[in-house]
């Protein structure tokens, strides 16, 4: 259509509303002092470069528990290769049982206060304790027996090489060592051993047990920052061959695979192992009443366990007499990974039901959205306490009653933890990012993957708080920013750590693939970045530039907002402006004018004059009343009708058609009062009852981050717009998000102080009660 001016009226409604300008810089500017300049060894692309290299770390290890003591005793020879361009001097070891030794600064850096209401587990924080924990390094040694001199700084320790470590070259040295075990309930830690009390039995989880290689790599030089508790681990691969000496009736699970099956079990297990590798539920390999009996049993010799695991991060292990053992294979190609569990009978009837289970669907879904999962077994050990991730193994909570009943949110839980801990083999224990010093790299990532596996689980799986849905984050989002971090900030310094680490990046990732990018982008753009990453080190940078790189989406305005600021989401409609084209026609102008006009002067004073028109000085003296009583403005006259028809020779027959088709159109303004820049999504509804979604890319804000205007031209009349109609942005107040206003409810409840010592039966003691059931049936048939 040519170009040509058409007289607008405005119809009727403004809103008005409230907004903050917005000085900062364009929010759109790209990603440049942020990030590290691309190079040989990490590309542009966020691919790894030409002259990528990582160092390689084997060990051999002899370890011991001692179960009379909760003593951890060791002996490692190490086998460290310089795979860098870069001479070595010294080697740096990672010491993290130092975290609980009495010179350890962790509780000294922990802030504390006290006020009129202070528990035990508080006090104990603040005096600390008298556990004897860390590491008391014997000796280290090199391949010949010699000693090496050796500083130990808290948590790290230095060994000083007597010849530089040329590139290309290797090192041997060994180390011997030993340590108290804590107890997880007392102490806490994310390894450790629980205590059995019943029946006077220990089931340990052992990790960070040994003297670990640090990270040498260009980034960060030598990755060697203290551990004080929160900012976890970062590891070099290499392999492992690992002897653990245990009680001889207790069972062995570990990071690897079992080297000498007949020396540690009987045929019967072994054929019932053989049996999983093909079936399609899991097979008991250790029955509930072989461990029940082990349980009572004292062994007075050992066993030795062999296990080896080629091209891993980390080594974990478990060791019990208590535990009962099940396993099933999942196929990937033709490769059969053996998903297994191993729990105490205390664990039961859940983990008998779902842990297997939910180990073999974690595989299946994240391998989809990543890469086939390469190891050749997956564990889920049940203990009382947090759940931690190891390669192969990961430790996970989710405890019945007594009588075997459990609530919802234990089942639902159990089964979260699981696939999130079971997750984490994919990050970071292979795409293997540095924890000390990014935590969402490993924990928000899996928290995402988490969400996902979770829904395909059961489409109406309780999500927990660090679930994907974008209202969950938000009333995190709108804390006040004193105690807000930005995502980008160092583990060790996080405000909120779990809603920063897990939750905010989880609701970031999920409003990429459903808004912003949609699935099909996004989806194959993330599993290049854990493609392209899978056995290396990634940083940050690598994992924002891959996913603009395989999308072609420029995101850098949506890392810039969600990660490096602590802005949050609130864009209002701040006003609506409802326009139609005039005719120019008098007979159809004249009479809406009237119409609109007449409404527009309708005050309540307009109205109550009415009722006193009778009484005015016109009406009582006719002889007031000229021209301009009786003339009507909105008449059509004449002269209205021969202008109308001489200005229609200015327009064609499309013009014409245009300026009769009665269209509405609608100019919304919308301010965006919380930083953060994201896509309009708009739902209109109309008078006849039909509706329309629009979606506008965020790219609407490049010009003007804080307030954009946008016309919508519609044949119906509107009758209501709503902005994020589905919550899918994480605005903080939907309260300014509609046209007309609408205010959302918030419900309250009348507080009543609880009797914090009565518990509540869970529902299935409930039901039991009710239909007078033996609580174990009910669980029994929960079971089936």
């Amino acid at each position: 259509m040519r170009k040509m001016s058409i007289l607008v009226s405005l119809l009727a409604f403004c809103l008005a509303g409230s907004a903050q300008e917005n000085t900062n810089k364009n929010k759109f500017r790209q990603l440049k002092q942020e990030f590290a300049t691309p190079n040989v060894y990490r590309t542009a692309s966020g691919a790894p470069g030409h002259e990528y290299w990582q160092q390689k770390a084997d060990y051999k290890i002899q370890v011991s528990v001692d179960d009379e003591k909760q003593q951890i005793h060791g002996y490692e020879t190490v086998t460290y290769h310089n795979q860098s361009p870069d001479p070595l001097d010294y080697l740096w070891v990672q010491l993290d049982q130092n975290v609980r030794a009495q010179d350890s600064n962790t509780p000294l850096v922990r802030s504390s206060r006290l006020d009129s209401k202070t528990d035990l587990w508080t006090l104990e924080r603040i005096s600390g304790t008298d556990f004897d924990g860390g590491f008391k390094i014997q000796e280290v040694t090199d391949a010949k027996g010699a000693s090496l001199p050796y500083v130990i700084n808290k948590t790290m320790m230095r060994i000083d090489l007597p010849t530089p470590l040329k590139p290309g070259s290797s090192v041997s040295f060994s180390v011997k060592w030993w340590y108290n075990v804590n107890e997880r309930a007392k102490i806490g830690g994310r390894s450790g051993f629980e205590y059995f009390e019943k029946d006077d039995n220990y089931l340990y989880t052992i990790a960070q047990f040994y003297p670990r290689m640090a990270v040498y790599n260009e980034v960060e030089g030598w990755q060697n920052k203290q551990f004080l508790g929160d900012g976890e681990f970062t590891l070099p691969f290499g392999d492992f061959e690992v002897s653990i000496t245990v009680p001889a009736d207790h069972v062995v699970g570990a990071t690897g695979v079992l080297q000498n099956k007949s020396a540690v079990l009987t045929s019967e297990q072994m054929n019932r192992l053989k049996k999983a590798e093909t079936a399609s539920e899991p097979v008991i390999v250790i029955t509930q009443e072989e461990a029940e009996k082990a349980e009572k049993s004292r062994a007075t010799k050992t066993k030795t366990w062999v296990y080896k695991a080629d091209n891993v991060r980390d080594f974990a292990f478990v060791s019990s007499r208590k535990f009962i053992w099940d396993a099933m294979g999942v196929k990937f190609g033709d490769r059969t990974v053996l998903a297994m569990s191993y729990y105490p009978k205390e664990g039961n009837p859940l983990w008998e039901q779902y842990s297997t289970k939910a180990v073999a669907h974690t595989l299946r879904v994240y391998s989809k959205h990543t890469f086939d999962y390469p190891y050749p077994v997956a564990i889920s050990v049940h203990t009382k306490n947090i759940g931690m991730e190891y390669p192969m193994i990961c430790f996970n909570r989710g405890r019945p009653e007594e009588d075997g009943t459990y609530s919802e949110s234990t089942k639902y839980g159990m089964i979260s933890v699981i696939i999130h801990e079971v997750g984490h083999n994919f990050f970071p224990m292979i795409v293997n990012s540095d924890e000390r010093q990014w935590t969402w790299m490993d924990e928000g990532l899996n928290s995402f993957l988490e969400y996902l596996a979770e829904k395909e689980w059961d489409v109406d799986f309780p999500t927990r708080s660090r679930g994907g849905d974008p209202y969950s984050i938000v009333d995190y989002m709108k804390m006040d920013k004193k105690f807000l971090t930005p995502i980008m900030t160092n583990s060790e310094s996080l405000w909120n750590f779990g809603p920063n680490a897990y939750h905010k990046p989880t609701v970031a990732l999920n409003i990429l693939r459903e808004t912003v990018m949609g699935r099909e982008l996004f989806d194959y753009a993330f599993k290049e970045y854990a493609k392209r990453w899978m056995f290396k080190h990634p940083s940050p940078e690598d994992f924002f530039r891959t996913m603009e790189d395989a999308s072609a989406v420029d995101l850098d305005w949506f890392w810039r907002g969600w990660f490096y600021t602590t802005d949050n989401v609130d864009i209002a409609i701040d006003k609506v402006s409802w326009y139609q084209a005039s005719t120019t026609n008098p007979e159809v102008e004249k009479p809406l004018a009237r119409e609109r006009d007449g409404e527009s002067h309708r005050s309540m004073t307009h109205i109550r004059n009415e009722d006193n028109r009778a009484n005015t000085v016109v009406e009582l003296d006719p002889a007031t009343k000229d021209f301009y009583n009786s003339y009507d403005p909105y008449a059509v006259t004449a002269e209205d009708r021969a202008k109308y028809d001489e200005g229609l020779e200015g327009y064609n027959e499309e013009e014409l058609a245009y300026l009769n088709n009665g269209h509405n159109f609608y100019q919304l303004d919308f301010k965006n009062i919380g930083g953060l820049v994201m896509p309009l999504i708009l739902q209109f509804e109309f008078t006849d009852g039909s509706s329309q979604e629009i979606r506008i890319p965020a790219e609407i804000w490049r010009m003007d981050n804080s307030a954009v205007s946008k016309v919508f031209e519609f044949e119906k009349e509107v009758a209501r717009i709503t902005l994020d109609p589905y919550q899918e942005t994480a605005d903080v107040d939907m309260n300014n998000n509609y046209w007309p206003p609408c205010i959302q409810p918030t419900r309250f409840e009348l507080f009543k102080e609880k009797d914090q010592d009565k518990k509540e039966p869970n529902p299935m003691q409930k039901a039991a009660k009710n239909n007078k059931q033996p609580k174990d049936d009910m669980a029994r048939k929960a079971g089936e």
